[in-house]
């Protein structure tokens, strides 16, 4: 189970538990990465909390989730290696390439921690330039640390914000989410990815508060029928293996918030069991907006442009390349361990007074200044993985919809 799942129990920052009984709760979606559900022993959960008069669940706004308020659909393949992240470095002709890509689900989440160690290997020869391919969320992060440290760079890509598919990622603190596989990683890689996930955490944090509220903390509901398990899409196909994505949630139990139950009668979704979870997220138009400012501040350069064969890296001028290619890089390096795993996300209109996420059924909604995200997440990791098809389903996204539609249409008020 990913962090996105121990966040919508709760248990993040709670006593151990084995994976059979943190299987029995309601997973949910995290970033350009998405949890699910699955079924289980139902986890021992500490008694319902007492809801103060001022408490901000007595007075949750209704969504207004009807198909008709769809703005968009939008898909994105999330660069998934089993091995991990890559953040290794060659030498290409006279040109030193260190990549940074494939992050699954999680290249929001990571990416000031991975793009560390990426810059950190760029700039071990002081270079005075730097070349960065890609200006997606590593490429950013790659960018903006390459220049703290005193290199000027350029960002070479095909395309720039706001046109890159992460863009519209859900946007919330998942690092966990489908960053690898168990049994495929080495053993030293699960330390490197709570090393990346702290750096990143502390940097989100020092972005609290700035003018768009690109980083935010907000709370989000985990709600579910009384008493049963949350239903839920098979898990696997008959033909498929069974993959065992890595879980490294623990490891940050720490410096997560605990989340909390609420009596069904607590907040104005009455009859249903909740629980409640500050989580982190991203409004990633101002997010991405801000990144592109700093980076344009401090004397960073631009330039669009598509490559074709890693050569061509070695025809630039800057002769030390990050390489924050994400999917592409399975095209461009000819990479057989990247595997695509489509995410769809259904876009309302954002709603001023709806502040918080939810996620019921296998549906999981965030919002976003710029939209507010619904997705369904039935299925868990396994949803999406091996498919590479980019075209848009609308009848998938009005399920999404509708499942949330029937959940606000027993909103009640207190």
């Amino acid at each position: 189970m990913t962090l996105s799942s121990h966040l919508a129990l709760g248990l993040v920052a709670g006593p151990e538990m084995d994976r059979r009984r943190l299987l029995g709760g309601l997973a949910v979606l995290g970033g350009l990465g998405l949890g699910g559900c699955a079924a289980g022993l139902a986890p021992q959960l500490p008694p319902a909390a007492v809801l103060g008069r001022g408490d901000p669940a007595r007075y949750l706004a209704p969504l207004r989730a009807r198909p008709g308020r769809i703005f968009d659909v939008s898909v994105c393949l999330r660069p998934f290696r089993p091995a991990g992240p890559r953040l290794d470095a060659e030498t290409m002709g006279d040109t030193l390439v260190v990549h940074n890509y494939g992050h699954g689900g999680s290249g929001w989440s990571l990416s000031w921690g991975s793009s560390a160690i990426a810059v950190g290997k760029a700039l071990a020869a002081s270079p005075r330039s730097v070349a960065v391919i890609g200006s997606g969320p590593l490429g950013l992060t790659s960018a903006l640390l390459a220049q703290s440290a005193g290199a000027q760079v350029t960002i070479y890509a095909r395309e720039l914000v706001p046109e890159f598919p992460s863009m519209r990622a859900t946007g919330s603190f998942t690092p966990d989410s489908r960053v690898a596989l168990a049994d495929a990683v080495d053993p030293g890689f699960p330390a490197l990815w709570e090393q990346m996930a702290r750096a990143s955490f502390r940097r989100y944090n020092e972005m609290l508060g700035l003018a768009g509220e690109p980083v935010k903390w907000i709370d989000r509901y985990a709600v579910s029928d009384q008493g049963l398990p949350p239903p839920q899409a098979p898990l696997l196909s008959s033909a498929s293996p069974e993959l065992h994505f890595a879980n490294y949630a623990p490891r940050l139990r720490d410096m997560l918030p605990r989340g909390e139950a609420l009596g069904p009668d607590a907040t104005p979704f009455r009859g249903f069991d909740v629980r409640r979870q500050s989580i982190l997220m991203f409004n990633l138009a101002s997010y991405a907006s801000t990144l592109v400012s700093q980076f344009r501040l401090a004397g960073g350069r631009t330039v669009r442009r598509e490559f074709h064969a890693p050569g061509e890296w070695t025809q630039l001028p800057e002769k030390v390349v990050i390489n924050c290619t994400g999917y592409g890089a399975r095209a461009l390096l000819g990479d057989e361990t990247m595997v695509p795993v489509r995410g769809q996300i259904a876009w309302l209109v954002p709603q001023a007074d709806f502040d918080y996420g939810v996620s019921f059924r296998g549906v999981n909604v965030i919002p976003r200044s710029d939209g507010i995200a619904v997705q369904d997440v039935s299925g868990g990791d396994m949803r999406g993985y091996g498919d590479d098809d980019t075209v848009p389903n609308r009848a998938e996204a009005e399920r999404a919809v509708a499942t949330i539609a029937g959940l606000y249409a027993r909103f009640g008020s207190l």
